[in-house]
């Protein structure tokens, strides 16, 4: 008999063997601390890299290493890899560049090395954060090994071929993923929202596992007058931000309505619009907007000096992500406009951490951000209130959940096994 939590019901013939675990004990094992595990994650995206899979990866990565537990990673080889990394905890995999998307890369590898690692040195569960070949190749040597897998879902094929006319291309990639999450005892999305729309199209057993933020890193002391400088501002004058990738599924021509009239709200004062990253607009953004900014990709202290030096963040995307950027802006004491969905949906309240307009309604979003920016004491109440959010938003605890996540998919398939051999 195959396991599938979709039921939440056991079979009838289960019945003795569940009341027996529970007379003798058994079952308590499931109010235990979790023990030490031996957890792969396999990514075809890792630090660092930039963007918010691998960020939240090498945070999770980091946090349960020390909670005890033993963390294997299996990625795509990088630029400044060694030929000699591979260990008992690190496998590099050969790549190939993502179209597109510079920097990231489809995992290369077969079925069969995984499956004799893995039969050699057993992990206890799987994360798999990305669906391409690596990934796909490690679902299929799990199940082949009996091996507990949790996957990730972080961006919607539908919604990011959307922009470049790829709505059959989407829909194939959409029953495709479906199919791949099936396969697996949980699968774990960033947001409320992007777990009700999956659901909604036929997947099953998603979770929330909503990103955190270090407010240590990210923080408003950072703000930098010769960064400021640089980008022709002074003090008295407005920084207006945009963090991410710059392409088109992202909705950055929202940005200039909305840049529009900010300025024709206050012309007194000087606007100029700072755009923090890269992508396949980079050059034609240049061209459309010679006043602004154009940084390209920040890591580390430089990205979160970035951060503390703006003064308003505008993030238009329409597309369901990690959408760390939210929390990493608000950790800064940004005020933040956004669509009331995803990652904005779960932390900013309207007039109180920032602003929001219904997704989709771009006349809203441009409304938002003049009535947000007219006020300035509105404005210093509502950073002063997104950085009081986003202390409470914490790595420690999205690893302990994750931790939690994972240990639930090992008690689940080792409950299954058992009732097996016990009930074939």
């Amino acid at each position: 008999m195959k396991y599938s939590s979709a039921r939440h019901a056991l079979p009838f013939k289960y019945l003795p063997l569940v009341c027996h675990a529970m007379a003798t004990g058994w079952a308590d094992t499931f109010c235990m601390n979790t023990p030490p595990m031996h957890i792969a994650l396999v990514s075809e995206t890792f630090a660092p890299e930039i963007n918010g899979v691998a960020r939240t990866l090498a945070h999770l990565n980091e946090g349960l290493r020390q909670r005890g537990h033993r963390v294997e990673i299996v990625r795509p080889r990088q630029a400044g890899d060694a030929s000699s990394q591979d260990g008992a905890d690190l496998l590099l995999v050969a790549g190939l560049p993502l179209p597109g998307y510079a920097g990231l890369q489809w995992g290369q590898v077969s079925m069969h090395t995984l499956w004799r690692r893995w039969r050699q040195q057993r992990p206890d569960v799987l994360y798999i954060a990305t669906q391409g070949p690596l990934g796909l190749s490690a679902l299929r040597a799990a199940r082949r090994l009996g091996i507990a897998v949790v996957s990730g879902f972080h961006a919607d094929p539908a919604q990011c071929a959307g922009p470049y006319g790829l709505g059959l291309l989407a829909r194939a990639l959409t029953c495709y993923l479906r199919g791949f999450h099936r396969r697996t005892a949980l699968t774990l999305v960033p947001s409320a929202s992007q777990r009700l729309a999956l659901q909604r199209r036929g997947f099953e057993r998603v979770e929330v596992l909503a990103p955190g933020v270090d407010a240590h890193v990210f923080n408003p002391t950072r703000r930098s007058p010769s960064l400021r400088e640089r980008w022709g501002l002074g003090p008295e004058d407005v920084a207006v931000l945009h963090m991410g990738r710059l392409a088109a599924e992202y909705n950055l021509g929202l940005l200039e309505t909305c840049l529009t009239a900010l300025q024709r709200g206050d012309p007194q004062r000087r606007l100029r619009l700072i755009l923090v990253g890269e992508g396949p607009q980079r050059d034609v953004l240049a061209q459309r907007w010679p006043d602004a900014v154009i940084c390209g990709a920040q890591r580390g202290e430089a990205l979160a000096e970035h951060y503390a030096s703006g003064d308003l963040l505008l993030f238009p995307s329409l597309i369901d992500t990690f959408a760390s950027v939210v929390l990493e802006a608000m950790a800064s004491g940004l005020a933040v406009v956004a669509f009331d969905q995803a990652a904005a949906a779960q932390h900013v309240r309207h007039g109180h951490s920032g602003a929001v307009a219904m997704p989709g309604d771009s006349a809203g979003f441009v409304e938002a951000a003049c009535w947000l920016s007219e006020d300035h004491e509105r404005v210093r109440r509502v950073r002063l209130n997104a950085r009081h959010h986003a202390l409470q938003q914490g790595w420690p605890g999205v690893v302990e959940r994750f931790e939690q996540y994972l240990a639930r998919a090992c008690r689940a398939h080792g409950a299954q096994g058992a009732l097996d051999q016990a009930y074939p």
